[in-house]
């Protein structure tokens, strides 16, 4: 497998009328949201400016005396009209789905015509000296609005406000005189208009280009990135989708920061040992890479459900007959994953992910081969440094991964799936401490309790006799390999199983 790099997506042409990806939904709905903003930005500024005289007039005289507080003064009509149209704009984008065509004729046309009302309503209604000036301010305020809310490139932009500004040119020279004082407003508006539609296009430019690194950098190879998933000590997890398969997908991120040189070799070459895993019960892994800047990342399902930290955190401890479906699935996914010479190393509920399939049993999945945490960063997690460093969870970890790292053995995961069943029966690890160093001299020297001893209730003594046994300090007293596990779990399961009308109705009722 080749180094993948980041790829980053060029969208606009110049001659393209339409906003970047305009093949996207996402940026459809923002391109609409954004006129939308735009449209309330005109109605606040046009209302206003209908307003602002009525409210003033008690308190300054002079405007009432000039007619400024008429509210349906022929000027003060235009100001309205505007106002009107450009609220009408915000509702319509509010209520109503419109498509890339559209929407770019709206963002001409309510540029067009909001910058028309306002220049022609400022003509009619100031004199010969601040009717140019209120012209080219509303002219600038509504260039620069647009060109800061709307995505746009900056050659639209510019083609925009020459169109625009042209009109308001023109509006200048109809209500002007052929004569010096008249020939120097002219002058001015086109030089006002010129500025205006400068600063317009290169703040365009500038936020349109930044917005677009933005959409750059959630591009990861074939993978773009949607929204973040969870963190842990080594990197984050994200939603994707592939660019072609546009198949949902959960994206690990390892920045080389987080990890050194050779440790990112070791995750590089678990992963290609967990992609080979087939089993319906491993989460599948579809693909792995390092981008130029040394991010470190791979692609896997992903799993629409809850792990199990956060199920018995929400819902509290399970039945055992859900617990046994649970750990069955899990035991074939690490049957087959020691088969072929992996060992976990960090199975603990929160790698375990459980969701529900319609019409089929719900499904449990283990994730996370061999890519570990760092113990430096919290409790509840520990890291690789070096080939024989301490690999796994404490809360979950073995004795012997304690005591010899160096070697561990599929009897290890053993270990760990049943602190997570003890976890599962009881609500909460088998070991609890103030400090990691108290768990780990627990898992080394303490005999865990029974789980309905903890839990004050009877559970199927089969099956506590046998997680209990799989928490033996000797890896040799416990069962000989997963697959040996689930058949003991499969003879632990008592009258009542956890069926799929159980399974569906819980699912169910939680999502109700």
């Amino acid at each position: 497998m080749t180094d993948s790099r980041l790829q980053f997506t060029r969208t606009v042409a110049v001659a393209r009328a339409t906003p970047a990806h305009a093949d996207s939904e996402e940026h459809r709905a923002f391109f609409q949201a954004r006129l939308g903003t735009l449209g309330l930005c005109v109605f606040v500024l046009a209302g206003g400016t209908w307003l602002a005289p009525l409210a003033l007039s008690p308190l300054v005289p002079a405007l009432s005396a000039q007619g400024a507080s008429a509210p349906l003064a022929v000027g003060d009509l235009f100001h309205l009209s505007g106002a009107l149209l450009s609220g009408a704009l915000y509702l319509a984008t509010r209520s109503t789905k419109l498509n890339f065509k559209a929407l770019s004729r709206i963002d001409v046309g309510v540029s067009l015509i909001s910058v028309a009302l306002l220049t022609a309503a400022a003509v009619i209604q100031s004199d010969a000296n601040a009717a140019p000036f209120m012209a080219m301010l509303a002219f600038t305020a509504l260039s620069l609005a647009r060109a800061i809310i709307v995505p746009s490139t900056a050659p639209r932009t510019l083609l925009i406000g020459l169109v625009v500004g042209s009109s308001v040119v023109a509006l200048t020279i109809a209500g002007a005189s052929w004569n010096a004082a008249g020939v120097s407003r002219i002058v001015s508006a086109i030089c006002w208009v010129a500025v205006a539609v400068v600063l317009s296009t290169l703040a365009s430019r500038i936020i349109f280009g930044l917005r677009q690194q933005v959409q750059q950098a959630r591009v990861l190879g074939q993978y773009t990135l949607h929204e973040r998933i969870g963190a842990g000590g080594m990197g984050e997890v994200w939603r994707a989708s592939h660019a072609l398969l546009r198949r949902p997908t959960a994206v690990k991120l390892i920045p080389p920061e987080r990890a050194d040189q050779q440790l990112l070799q070791r995750f590089e070459q678990e992963v290609q040992l967990a992609a080979r895993l087939t089993h319906p019960s491993a989460v599948t892994v579809y693909d792995y890479g390092r981008t130029l800047d040394g991010i470190f990342y791979y692609a896997m399902e992903l799993v629409r459900g809850l792990d199990l930290e956060r199920l018995v955190r929400a819902h509290g401890a399970l039945p055992p007959s859900r617990v046994i479906h649970v750990l069955e699935q899990v035991c074939g996914a690490l049957a087959e994953a020691h088969d072929l010479g992996m060992v976990h190393r960090d199975v603990k509920p929160a790698n375990i992910l459980l969701s529900p399939r319609a019409g089929e049993h719900e499904i449990a999945q283990i994730a996370d081969f061999g890519l570990v945490k760092d113990i430096r960063a919290s409790e509840q997690s520990a890291t690789v440094t070096a080939e024989h460093a301490v690999v796994g969870t404490p809360l979950y970890m073995s004795p012997e991964a304690l005591r010899a790292p160096e070697s561990v053995t599929a009897h290890s995961d053993l270990y760990s799936l049943a602190a997570v069943a003890w976890f599962l029966l009881v609500g909460r690890p088998p070991f609890v401490g103030e400090s990691v160093i108290d768990v780990c001299s627990q898992h080394l020297h303490v005999s865990p309790a029974a789980p309905s001893h903890v839990l004050g209730k009877p559970l199927p003594a089969a099956l506590e006799n046998l997680v209990l046994r799989c928490l033996s300090k000797d890896p040799e007293q416990r069962p000989g390999s997963a697959r040996e596990l689930r058949q003991e779990l499969a003879a632990c399961r008592a009258e009542e199983t956890w069926s799929i009308e159980d399974a569906e109705n819980w699912w169910r009722s939680r999502s109700s």
